[in-house]
């Protein structure tokens, strides 16, 4: 192994790239050095192609290894499991940009792992696994016509800053990742507060000057050490096959394309591919029989492009700026606590809120900083919104993705945790679908925190915008894809966003990347557009959330417990908080610094066990009144319980006007009683009197 070290400036602080350090067998493989941040990157590329498929079989993998923060799994095998939905989002965010750079027909398998070695807390090793990635494929014999190097970005007090450390990060109203080829971009991924279009085009754009510099840096090692690209066996249809379809189906491939019905079309376009599937299927050989769909695939993505690109013509005729249809409803579930269903001409997505205590927020345990999560967005892709019957199987990445997607763009509506002391799950069930389906549920989920009474900043709105390309660099935009306009098309450029500014973008293009142009045009046909679904869509059903939580949701009291009061209010062994929720039946989560939250169905128990802690942080003061239980009975007396921990003695002679033989002729063991603090004395026992609480209540009365 021919070991070679290169170094340069990325961002203001030093990367270091070692290749030929480790794993020989890997087509490609480097080191990636970063402060303490180090990520290994490696790519494979199986030698023959794939039987029996119709697409490039690529797999990017992202490995959080606790070791690299020095910690033991928590499992009970002691090592990593399945990988983190955090892991999982930084594989996409590397698969998209690298994917459109691979030769379309080409079906060799193609692996790219990164491993996270070690990492710091100012160091990105997702920004280091994206460099890592373009290295290991330059370098490589593998077919990949990059490299695409990304950069994160942060706005602190309207500053751009690249490649922010953790301070930054957390004082940041933008968290911004774009990847670019020297000339053009390839991936947006954002989360921002509220953020204008034009600060968001000025930081993609500082992001790309400073991704040129490390594309000449990654190919100048390429210059040095990359080896020769290989030959690889083309799947490409034969170009006298699909001529033939071509001319046997086009026009009624033409009409079975238009329509704005999806479940019309597709009957009408599998009716076609069996007519082709019976004329040709003696011409071709068995492992090839999948030319046939290939060839009316081809054949309709020439027609949908031609008509976007020539005719300005859209499947369901619409016009370029036209939405689908729009509606929405709140409240359509009952004993939930809050819902919303929004549809998008045949793309439906129904959302439902739930409101829990905050010690039910999701505990992560990985590499990243987030230890827990208050806000969860959850996204399900059932196989009957698309008419199809696969069994499910749990969220797989594109789900993962999606919800991530929705998740990032309400976070920046969310009150605080002390204006709303709440843990909120949203989940978003996809009924059916047609295009746009994460944006789809960005609106229902506003729909359902407001019907939830979760006191959001604004409402959120998502929507897309595609793209076509033509052959000689001119393009045109379009709003609100569908399903077949996302297939065949370009871009998938989604928005999610306030009348305010955007919180959320994320982009998939298919293409060698986009121009300024293009994406200044993206951002304002989806302002634009987002504006319109808030205004005329959501807010005539609910145009702000629900004064009060549902009936079926929760409710909290909070109280502010003295730190040195807190080993009161929990009692030995955790006995008094376990009786206080028993006895209220509600849930009680106390923090460190004696912020209290005591959460129940039941307005009036809350509020009731809410007392209760009042009256064990509050120290005894003499002329105070109580109903107390009596706990236990003397020759000389009762001791009467006037709070959790707080006992008392009624003398015998305090315990009624006339006077009293045996304790218990007036009181029983279990009984609740009226008394008065008399006195405590030095050693602080507390003396008691039922009869001068008496006289005092009727004093008071009259």
């Amino acid at each position: 192994m021919n070991y070679k070290k290169y170094s340069t400036d990325f961002a203001g602080r030093k990367v270091v790239v070692e290749v030929g350090k480790t794993s020989c067998m890997a087509n490609g493989a480097c080191w990636v050095r970063y402060g303490e941040t180090v990520v290994m990157s490696h790519a494979t590329m199986a030698k023959k192609p794939r039987e029996g498929v119709d697409f490039f079989p690529l797999s990017v993998e992202y490995e959080e290894k606790l070791y690299a923060v020095g910690k033991i799994p928590g499992s009970f095998l002691k090592r990593e499991g399945k990988p983190s939905d955090h892991a999982v989002l930084v594989a996409r965010a590397i698969d998209r940009p690298i994917r459109p750079f691979f030769p379309k027909d080409m079906r060799n398998d193609v692996s790219v792992v990164s491993t996270v070695l070690s990492t710091d807390i100012d160091n990105s090793p997702e920004i280091c696994a994206m460099l890592g990635t373009a290295v290991a494929l330059s370098i490589s014999d593998i077919p990949w016509k990059g490299p695409i190097i990304s950069v994160s970005v942060g706005l602190v007090d309207g500053k751009i800053i690249l490649n922010p450390c953790q301070e930054d990060r957390e004082n940041s109203d933008i968290d911004l990742t774009v990847a670019a080829s020297y000339d053009k971009i390839v991936m947006i991924e954002a989360g921002a507060n509220e953020v204008s279009e034009d600060v968001i085009l000025r930081c993609i754009s500082e992001a790309h000057t400073e991704i040129k510099k490390m594309v000449e840096f990654v190919n100048e090692i390429v210059s040095e050490c990359g080896k020769e690209k290989i030959l690889y066996e083309s799947k490409e249809v034969p170009g006298e096959l699909f001529e033939s379809i071509k001319n046997d189906c086009s026009e009624e491939i033409k009409l079975a394309l238009y329509t704005t019905d999806k479940n019309e079309r597709d009957e009408k376009i599998n009716l076609i591919a069996q007519k082709m599937h019976d004329k040709y299927d003696d011409q071709i050989e068995e492992d090839n029989a999948n030319l046939i769909d290939e060839c009316i695939y081809k054949l309709q993505k020439e027609i949908v492009r031609s008509w976007l690109l020539k005719e300005q013509k859209r499947v369901d005729g619409r016009s370029m700026n036209e939405m689908r249809p729009l509606s929405c409803e709140v409240g359509l579930v009952p004993r939930v606590h809050g819902s919303g269903l929004f549809t998008r001409g045949q793309t439906q997505a129904m959302s439902i809120a739930t409101l829990g205590a905050l010690f039910e927020e999701q505990r992560l345990d990985g590499i990243n900083e987030l230890k827990s999560k208050r806000y969860m967005h959850q996204y399900n892709f059932p196989s009957y919104s698309v008419g199809e019957t696969r069994a499910s199987r749990g969220p797989g990445r594109r789900e993962i993705g999606h919800g991530a997607l929705a998740e990032r763009a309400l976070l920046p509506v969310l009150p605080s945790e002390d204006e709303f002391p709440y843990t909120i799950r949203v989940v978003s069930e996809i009924l059916s679908s047609n295009g746009s389906t994460s944006q789809a549920s960005i609106c229902g989920s506003t729909l359902a925190l407001m019907d939830a009474g979760v006191p959001i900043k604004a409402p959120v709105a998502g929507i897309s915008c595609g793209l076509i390309i033509d052959d000689d660099g001119g393009f045109m935009t379009m709003v609100d894809i569908q399903g077949l306009e996302d297939f065949f098309g370009d871009m998938d450029f989604k928005v999610g966003g306030t009348k305010k500014g955007v919180t959320a973008i994320q982009v998939d293009i298919k293409v060698d990347g986009l121009s300024m142009e293009i994406i200044e045009e993206a951002l304002m046909k989806t302002k634009k557009a987002r504006i319109h679904i808030i205004e005329n869509v959501m807010e005539p059903v609910i145009d702000r959330p629900r004064e009060e939580v549902s009936k079926y949701a929760p409710k909290m009291e909070t109280i502010l417990i003295p730190v040195d009061k807190i080993k009161d209010v929990i009692g030995p062994n955790g006995k008094v908080v376990q009786k206080i929720t028993l006895d209220y039946d509600v849930k009680i989560d106390i923090k460190d610094d004696g912020k209290a939250y005591i959460l129940g169905v039941d307005r009036d128990s809350v509020k009731a066990a809410k007392s209760v802690i009042e009256s064990i942080i509050v120290d005894p003061e003499v002329g105070a009144i109580y109903r107390g239980k009596v706990t236990r009975i003397m020759n000389f007396g009762a001791f009467v319980e006037i709070a959790p921990g707080k006992e008392g003695l009624v003398h015998i002679s305090k315990l009624d006007f006339n006077k009293v033989n045996k304790v218990s002729d007036v009181v029983s063991e279990g009984d609740q009683i009226l008394v008065i603090i008399t006195d405590i004395d030095s050693q602080g026992r507390i003396n008691l009197s039922r009869k001068d609480a008496i006289s005092k209540l009727k004093e008071m009365n009259s």
